[in-house]
């Protein structure tokens, strides 16, 4: 994957403006984490943090997911907003039922609202083995109540994050390590919300890439990247979605785009099997039928834990060559 700006803003640092602007204009937003203080946190996001606005708003927690999330959804409940990162996406799972079965149904029993959002450094491509590479979104896309969002740009890392420290619901907001220092962009940041003039996309609305008329590619995340790179060459006029939110999803969109080409292609990084594609595989399929030319197709990693090594990941990942081979093979349809 290759850099989209060799100057600019990279997604990481879009991230932590993000966070930094929401706190400086609400001192309601609050973060929690373990080592985001002195340290920084894993990645280093919250650098120079702790400096600026002092332990009571930058907390180290516990190598304790499960009681960090249970901490955050009480703050949330009595009028703070914090945001909780997780040094890996996978280590959500430890707090699956904070998350699933507190955060996400609390409005259902109480009525009360919480504004809570988990930072999640997700996806692979590092080695770095099953327990620090997994993308998990579609374990939260099928839990109501919590919103999901996988930005792939840094305007979209900034602009998701910031309307996710605003929601009032839960948000799981999906950060792709492979990201952080390897995409830049000319972005805008620090003025206040209202005063936005680029073009931003609320959360719960996805974005034409790239318009096409023969096939539609459905992605999210870093995926985005790598289907643009399977187009430089390709003679084959191809329309790309960038999903951002997942849930709520812009079906609006997804569904004008299919019945617009007839044919539609879904690349994403998690595994395959009742995978976030498969929803969308199935909405298209519902309520786009009559308009398809070809079956809807799917790549994604296969069904399997992530190995350890380099080449098997590497294998198992949809890359760009990937990406080009199954655009030609439906275009062949």
């Amino acid at each position: 994957m290759g850099e989209l700006k060799a100057t600019g803003t990279t997604y990481i640092e879009a991230i932590s403006k993000a966070l930094r602007d929401e706190m400086r204009e609400d001192g309601a937003v609050f973060l929690m984490g373990q080592d985001v203080a002195a340290y920084g946190g894993a990645f280093k996001v919250t650098r120079g943090f702790l400096e600026e606005f002092g332990s009571a708003r930058v907390v180290n927690t516990p190598i304790a997911e499960s009681g960090a999330v249970g901490m955050a959804v009480g703050a949330a409940l009595l009028g703070r907003r914090p945001v909780v990162e997780m040094q890996f996406a996978d280590f959500v799972a430890c707090a699956f039922n904070q998350v699933a079965n507190v955060a996400a149904k609390m409005y259902w029993r109480t009525q009360s609202a919480v504004p809570l959002v988990l930072r999640l450094p997700t996806g692979g491509g590092f080695g770095a083995g099953p327990f620090h590479s997994q993308s998990q979104e579609a374990l939260f896309a099928h839990t109501p109540g919590l919103k999901v969002v996988v930005p792939s740009t840094p305007e979209d890392a900034y602009d998701l994050l910031r309307d996710g420290v605003r929601d009032p619901n839960p948000v799981l907001y999906f950060e792709h390590k492979h990201l952080y220092r390897r995409i830049r962009s000319d972005l805008v940041m620090g003025v206040a919300r209202k005063d936005r003039t680029r073009d931003y996309l609320p959360l719960g609305r996805a974005r034409e890439v790239r318009p096409g008329r023969q096939i539609t590619v459905l992605t999210y995340g870093s995926m985005v990247h790598d289907v643009l790179a399977a187009l430089v060459g390709l003679d084959v006029s191809v329309q790309v979605i960038d999903l951002r939110s997942l849930v709520p999803l812009d079906e609006d969109l997804v569904l004008t785009a299919a019945r617009s080409t007839g044919k539609v292609l879904i690349v994403h990084e998690a595994t395959g099997t009742c995978g976030f594609g498969a929803e969308l595989a199935a909405r298209v399929a519902e309520k786009a039928f009559e308009h398809l030319d070809a079956p809807v197709r799917r790549l994604a990693f296969p069904d399997s834990p992530i190995p350890y090594s380099s080449l098997l990941e590497q294998d198992g990942l949809p890359d760009a060559a990937v990406v080009r081979e199954e655009l030609l093979a439906l275009a062949r349809w």
